[in-house]
C-alpha cells in the first residue's frame, strides 16, 4: 500500500474526495492516508479528517517566520516518510528543500491551466476572462509555482455558469473526480 499525506489549509473538500475514494472507491486497496496535515491548525478539513478517524497533525504558520515552520514542516516530513505527498488546497509554498526531499513524489491540483495561469484564483482568472472552458491541471511539483511536470488535465465546461460561484462548484464537482482518477494512474505505475 502506498502512504500518502494529504496536506490542506482549509476547507478540505479534495480531501475528503480523495479520502471517500480510499475507503470505498478507485483508491481502495491501492494507497492509505498515513496523516492528513494542516497549516492551520482551526482547519475544518482536520476535524471532517478526524471523524473519519484519519490521523491529523497541523503545525500552524500564524505569527511564524517563514524559516521556522518551513524548518519545523520539513523535519516533521522527514519522520512521516510518506511515498507521496498530496496537497489538496493547501495554501503554502513548498520551499526547495521538502521538493528535493521528495522530488516527483509531491502532486498538486489546479485549477486552471497551469501553461496559462498560476497561483492563486483560477476560477476567478477564468471567469474574469469569460472562458467557456477551463482546465483542471494535475502536475507534480517542481520548484517553481505551479510549473511542474502536469500529469494530467480536464476540461470543465463554463457555459452554464452564471457567476463565479457557479464556476467554483462546476470545477469543485469535477475536481473530486479528476484527482483520485490521477492519483489512481500515478500509484499504479
Amino acid at each position: 500500500m502506498i502512504k500518502i499525506v494529504i496536506m490542506i489549509s482549509s476547507r478540505g473538500s479534495n480531501m475528503l474526495a480523495i479520502a471517500n475514494n480510499v475507503k470505498n472507491g478507485k483508491l481502495k486497496n491501492i494507497c492509505e492516508i498515513q496523516t492528513v496535515f494542516s497549516n492551520n491548525e482551526n482547519a475544518p478539513g482536520l476535524r471532517k479528517a478526524e471523524n473519519l478517524n484519519i490521523p491529523t497533525y497541523s503545525i500552524s504558520s500564524k505569527g511564524k517566520k517563514k524559516h521556522s515552520y518551513n524548518l519545523a514542516l520539513l523535519e516533521w516530513l522527514k519522520v512521516q516518510n510518506p511515498d507521496f505527498i498530496i496537497l489538496a488546497g493547501y495554501m503554502k509554498i513548498l520551499p526547495v528543500e521538502i521538493i528535493r526531499l521528495f522530488p516527483r513524489r509531491i502532486i498538486n491540483i489546479h485549477p486552471a491551466d497551469t501553461t496559462q495561469h498560476q497561483g492563486l484564483d483560477g476560477y476567478k482568472w477564468a471567469w474574469k476572462n469569460e472562458l467557456k472552458k477551463t482546465k483542471i491541471s494535475v502536475h507534480y511539483v517542481d520548484e517553481g509555482l505551479d510549473t511542474g511536470e502536469i500529469i494530467d488535465q480536464q476540461i470543465v465546461d463554463l457555459r452554464d455558469a452564471e457567476n463565479l460561484e457557479e464556476v467554483v462548484q462546476l470545477g469543485l464537482k469535477m475536481e473530486h473526480e479528476f484527482y483520485s482518477e490521477c492519483l489512481r494512474k500515478v500509484f499504479s505505475r
